[in-house]
């Protein structure tokens, strides 16, 4: 009796937990559902946002991708009539076609991105995040204000070094910069700091430009001694107060995402 009393509690219990979770999962589930954070979205969810963004700077976007899928099919039909087999080459062209969209899709987004963001404070984190797995960046490590601007230096470490990255007005920045590399030289001990400046200036990285520039970088710093020098930065960091981050881009890691056609 005792026993069956206790596996009737055991029972309840485990139907109480089962419960539990799946009023958990509901409310998740629901809360990606109404999430604006696009690290929450799903894959379908974040092409589209990317799509209704990107046509808003980029108002011909359907009929370009329209054709960019078109084309190809179109070709390879064709040829397929001539080889004499229009549904194994009609099929093929119904594939590359979609690649080709999907290829002109995400440079459309790209460039709509550079130029919804350029100019604002804090647009190189755009760039920043296309860099890849084998870079580190860390936002803001310098900010200076004044009356009508900010300027801002970031930090990215990866193969190609120790990286700097200002954006502002091009005198105050100047000063900035060349102090922010001085004491990054001076924690680094021996590694060379490279800096960028983000603008269509003279001597400037356009916006678009800036992850190619990094990445073009040759070869200076191994696995081993980027985790050295992680370390060091962690100390300089450390001594700084808490900079607040001027006002940039929204978050688009989930954009990001269906860039890359995650």
């Amino acid at each position: 009796m005792a026993r069956s009393e206790k596996a009737r509690e055991l029972a309840e219990r485990q139907k109480e937990q089962a419960r539990k979770r799946k009023e958990k999962a509901r409310a998740e589930k629901l809360r990606r559902k109404n999430s604006t954070n696009p690290a929450d979205w799903g894959q379908i969810r974040q092409i589209t946002e990317s799509y209704k963004l990107t046509k808003q700077q980029d108002p011909k976007l359907p009929w370009i991708l329209l054709a960019a899928g078109i084309g190809p099919f179109v070709l390879l039909l064709i040829l397929g009539f001539v080889l004499q087999s229009p549904i194994m080459w009609g099929l093929l062209g119904v594939a590359v076609g979609l690649l080709v969209a999907l290829f002109v899709f995400t440079r459309r987004v790209k460039r709509a991105a550079f130029s919804r963001y350029e100019g604002q404070a804090g647009s190189a984190e755009l760039a920043l995040n296309m860099l890849g797995k084998k870079w580190k960046h860390t936002l803001a490590v310098a900010v200076t204000r004044n009356r009508d601007s900010a300027n801002v230096v970031h930090r990215a470490i990866g193969p190609g070094g120790l990286i700097l990255i200002g954006e502002g007005d091009s005198k105050g920045l100047k000063t900035l910069l060349a102090s922010e590399k001085k004491k990054h030289e001076q924690v680094a001990y021996g590694v060379d700091v490279v800096t960028f400046v983000v603008g269509r200036g003279g001597g400037q990285v356009p916006l678009d430009q800036l992850a190619d520039a990094i990445k073009k970088l040759p070869k200076a710093l191994s696995t081993a001694k980027i985790t050295e020098v992680e370390d060091r930065l962690r100390a300089l960091d450390a001594m700084r107060p808490k900079l607040p981050m001027p006002k940039g881009p929204m978050s688009t890691k989930g954009a990001h995402q269906a860039i890359r056609g995650r």
